[in-house]
């Protein structure tokens, strides 16, 4: 538990620094957040087809209301969250990869679904924006990679218990 602990620390400390890095914002970050802004708008125009998008930018045509995916919005602090959770743990690498690949995709499914559902409150309500935004969708996203996390952690083989067996204790055979 200790070496889980401090390695997931370490890998949180380094992740969160390189994800603020100008080179990582201007190449990585920004363009992965413009990504998300064209799927929520393709998304959206399967309902509504008075939507754009530029850059981070998602703007309803008719009303001109826009809202922009910032830093911290677009589900990458989670993700990173969940990757130091997942590589700190002592698993095989391709339950590794496999469990972070789909919570890749959890994450950034609810992510969308966040976004979608604040360019519509937005415009209803400035107020419930607000509250949904900064309150209830945080909470939710983080929420998410904490239990992608605890089912991947259900989902592994067991671990070979110290006689090298399946980590089962073997019956007590009774004597005759």
């Amino acid at each position: 538990m200790l070496r889980f602990s401090i390695l997931f620390v370490v890998l949180l400390l380094a992740l969160f620094t390189i994800e603020v890095l100008q080179p990582v914002q201007d190449h990585v970050i920004l363009p992965f957040t413009s990504v998300l802004a064209n799927i929520s708008v393709f998304i959206i125009e399967l309902f509504d087809s008075g939507v754009e998008s530029y850059g981070k930018v998602i703007r309803d045509l008719e009303s001109g209301f826009a809202v922009s995916i910032e830093p911290g919005c677009n589900g990458v602090e989670a993700l990173i969250i969940l990757f130091a959770a997942i590589f700190a743990f002592p698993a095989p690498l391709k339950h590794k990869l496999i469990g972070f690949a789909i919570g890749f995709v959890a994450i950034q499914s609810l992510n969308l679904v966040r976004i979608i559902s604040l360019f519509y409150m937005g415009q209803w309500n400035m107020t419930w924006f607000n509250w949904f935004h900064l309150y209830l969708w945080q909470a939710l996203i983080i929420l998410d990679a904490l239990v992608v996390w605890l089912i991947w952690l259900r989902m592994l083989p067991p671990r070979p218990g110290p006689g090298g067996g399946s980590g089962s204790p073997e019956p007590a055979l009774g004597q005759a």
